[in-house]
C-alpha cells in the first residue's frame, strides 16, 4: 500500500506532467531545487503547507485536487475498492456496472 507521501507525490506528478510543466519550471515557479521537488514527486519526502500550497498555485489546481488519487491507488486497494463499490449497489446498477466492465474488457486498453 502506498503511503501518503507517495500518494501526493505522484498526483503533483501526474498533474505537472498533464499540464506540459518540467521539474525544473515547476521547481523554479516555488522556489525549491528540483532534487527537493524529484524527493517530492518519488514520495521520499513531505513539503510543507506553504510548498503545497505553492505547487497548487503554481499548476493552477486547488489544493483538493493534489489529493485526489484514487485512480493511482495500487492494485490491492483498486480491487477492495471496487469489491465495496459493488457490495452497496443496487441489483440494477449492478448489472449495468457488468455491461460496462465486460465491454472496457474487450477494448483493450
Amino acid at each position: 500500500m502506498k503511503s501518503l507521501k507517495q500518494k501526493l507525490g505522484a498526483r503533483i506528478q501526474e498533474i505537472r506532467k498533464s499540464k506540459h510543466i518540467t521539474q525544473e519550471i515547476l521547481a523554479e515557479k516555488i522556489d525549491i531545487d528540483k532534487p527537493n521537488l524529484s524527493n517530492i514527486e518519488c514520495g521520499k519526502r513531505f513539503m510543507t503547507a506553504e510548498t503545497l500550497e505553492k505547487i497548487a498555485c503554481a499548476l493552477d489546481v486547488e489544493e483538493k485536487e493534489l489529493f485526489d488519487f484514487g485512480h493511482i491507488l495500487c492494485r490491492e486497494e483498486l480491487i477492495n475498492s471496487l469489491i465495496n463499490i459493488i457490495n452497496h449497489t443496487s441489483d440494477n446498477e449492478l448489472k449495468y456496472i457488468y455491461k460496462i466492465v465486460t465491454s472496457l474488457k474487450y477494448l483493450k486498453l
